[in-house]
């Protein structure tokens, strides 16, 4: 019922003017937020769903309203309601990312990195998300190698930043990572294994 009344709302905002729309819908996300902060969440609810009929490309409206569901416990909706936005605001990164929040958090890890993939195009050092959401799950290779390509990214990029920093969580993951990570750690004794597992401890 929630999803499809914000859907309804937002076929509802088509008939008014774009400029009172916006002004109307800007008033009514600052109720909102105000309600929030006085912890009338239901009221904050009804003021972000109104703001959506009222102009349904809000972006802040949809963002805040994702992220009250998702205080409020509510991580499905949530996600339903980042997906509205997305549908509606195929551009809006913030979106995109707060989804693949949401998805995480929902146990549903590929979609998850899926959703960051599409931002990583034209911003690749967007996957440090991807990386914690290894490191939360306890997939530590993968966090491992997902470091090892920001490394990458950000020397192509002179992000001088990304690099430290990947550098750093890649010291710190190996050691988690030893056990679980042969191609950094070989059991073989080969010079040719052994000299791979330098590289890998490098972070290529």
């Amino acid at each position: 019922m929630r999803r499809a009344s914000i859907v309804a709302a937002c076929v509802l905002s088509l008939g008014l003017p774009r400029v009172a729309r916006a002004s109307s819908s800007d008033e009514l996300v600052a109720s909102a937020r105000r309600a929030e902060a006085a912890h009338e969440d239901e009221v904050a609810v009804r003021r972000y769903t109104e703001a959506l009929a009222l102009d349904g490309t809000h972006e802040e409206a949809w963002l805040a309203l994702g992220s009250l569901r998702t205080r409020l416990g509510d991580v499905a909706e949530a996600e339903h309601v980042y997906s509205a936005c997305i549908a509606r605001l195929p551009g809006s990164t913030r979106a995109h990312l707060a989804r693949a929040d949401a998805l995480h958090a929902l146990g549903r890890l590929p979609e998850a990195v899926a959703e960051v993939e599409l931002v990583a195009r034209a911003d690749p050092s967007v996957r440090r998300k991807v990386a914690g959401y290894y490191m939360s799950d306890g997939l530590y290779p993968a966090a491992l190698a997902a470091w090892r390509s920001l490394l990458v990214s950000g020397t192509a990029d002179g992000d001088e930043g990304l690099v430290k920093e990947a550098r750093a969580m890649i010291r710190a993951l190996v050691l988690f990572a030893k056990p679980l990570d042969p191609a950094a750690y070989p059991t073989s004794t080969s010079r040719s294994r052994v000299w791979l597992g330098v590289i890998a401890r490098r972070g290529g």
